[in-house]
């Protein structure tokens, strides 16, 4: 029981007024005993120790409000100086405790990439996590605006395009794709596509009747005359197509061929056609016009408009595919990436500087902010609940000062009135 009671005066508000409680029947008590030297010392040490817990109450009291009530002067002082606290109080914050020097230097000492991708390989592990972020992706491609935005995209592609020098980037472009052998894929290209088309049954009817026609056309007297009647008499339509085919074939193969002669010439003549058309200044300015025209014009805002919605749908099922397995690409891409850069510190590096640069530019721009909100938090307080938070923050510091000098008290009363006792 006794234990307990310790436990509630200790953890309580009212200890204090606990000790001076004891101080003021300690000395009731004495007034009643028999006079001797000890109990006057007694007397002196809980008369002292009275007066000194009063004090102190006076004193802890009138840090907070009036005590009982009554407008002394020089009491209540947190609220009658509560502007200059509060003043007091972000010039602290500011300057001292969170200084723009000890932010910085603080900011500095984080490693942010680090920390981020630890965060990101712990939660990217779980499947909720991942087809929550495939959730919101797909929520905000479908709730994109394409149509607003689109005006805005068709005035960038025109500008870029009228800003552009054609032959410049038609030089350029001629230039990679002859490096790159673009050309002579595309000619191999359109040879392959060629001979199947060559190679089927329906084109070698078509062959064949389109040549017995034309030597049917065919005028010519004399000896070459009677040749070519003679030839279209004993020539069929089924012949004559078969005989074109497999020539066409024969000589599509022969192009195939990186070797032929034949090739080589074509190829050379499409590079120095491309070449040519790089260097026209009229056509290309042409062309340039007539695609910014058509990139500003309401026919390319319905080609770019179904071009974008292609490209929405695209992605949209390809990420609800992926959520449907679960979101495992999404953490292979985080890993591959982070795999990547773990290859290049020197860009890791780079990359962390940049952030913390701008992450300090930030807090430094906004670092008035902190005494606002002090100002602001605390100005939004009545004078009841500042005063009762106070209370609540340095309350058990301030009781022990009560305490304390009801104890000082008592003791210093001891000796003084041993002294007199002496003397």
């Amino acid at each position: 029981m006794w234990h307990r009671l310790r436990e509630v005066l200790m953890k309580s508000r009212y200890l204090a007024g606990a000790s001076l409680a004891l101080m003021a029947c300690g000395f009731t008590v004495t007034l009643f005993l028999p006079d001797s030297v000890f109990v006057q010392l007694l007397r002196g040490g809980f008369e002292a120790g009275l007066v000194g817990g009063v004090a102190d109450w006076f004193a802890v009291t009138a840090l907070f409000r009036h005590p009982f009530g009554i407008p002394i002067p020089h009491t209540s002082l947190l609220l009658r100086n509560k502007d200059r606290i509060v003043q007091s109080l972000v010039s602290a914050m500011e300057n001292e405790l969170l200084n723009k020097r000890s932010i910085e230097n603080k900011l500095r000492n984080v490693p942010l990439l680090s920390n981020a991708a630890s965060f990101l390989t712990r939660n990217l592990r779980k499947r909720s996590v991942r087809t929550e972020m495939l959730d919101a992706a797909i929520g905000m491609l479908r709730e994109f605006p394409i149509e607003r935005s689109l005006p805005a995209l068709q005035a960038g592609i025109a500008g870029y395009v009228r800003q552009t020098d054609p032959k410049a980037a038609a030089e350029t472009v001629v230039t990679k794709l002859i490096q790159s052998g673009y050309e002579e894929k595309a000619f191999d290209y359109a040879i392959s596509e060629a001979l199947k088309w060559v190679g089927q049954p329906g084109t070698r009817d078509v062959l064949g009747r389109l040549a017995l026609e034309k030597l049917s056309e065919v005028k010519a007297s004399g000896f070459m005359g009677f040749a070519i009647q003679a030839f279209a008499g004993f020539a069929s339509e089924d012949k004559l197509g078969t005989l074109l085919q497999n020539m066409l074939i024969s000589a599509g193969n022969g192009l195939l061929d990186s070797d032929n002669e034949n090739r080589q010439r074509l190829i050379q003549e499409i590079r120095v056609r491309l070449f040519e058309f790089a260097g026209d200044d009229e056509r290309l300015n042409r062309w340039k016009q007539g695609l910014a025209d058509f990139a500003a014009g309401p026919e390319g805002g319905t080609f770019l408009l179904a071009r974008l919605e292609e490209i929405r749908r695209g992605l949209i099922d390809r990420l609800e595919r992926e959520r449907a397995s679960g979101g495992r690409a999404v953490f292979a891409v985080y890993r591959t990436a982070v795999r990547s850069l773990s290859r290049h510190p020197q860009r890791v590096e780079a990359v962390q500087n940049r952030v913390l640069a701008a992450v300090i530019d930030w807090a430094q721009a906004n670092h008035y902010r902190i005494g606002q909100l002090v100002k602001e938090n605390v100005e939004q307080m009545d004078d009841a609940s500042l005063v009762r938070m106070l209370e609540e923050k340095v309350g058990k510091d301030l009781q022990w000062i009560r305490v304390n000098g009801a104890i000082c008290g008592f003791i210093v009363g001891l000796v003084l009135s041993a002294f007199q006792w002496i003397t």
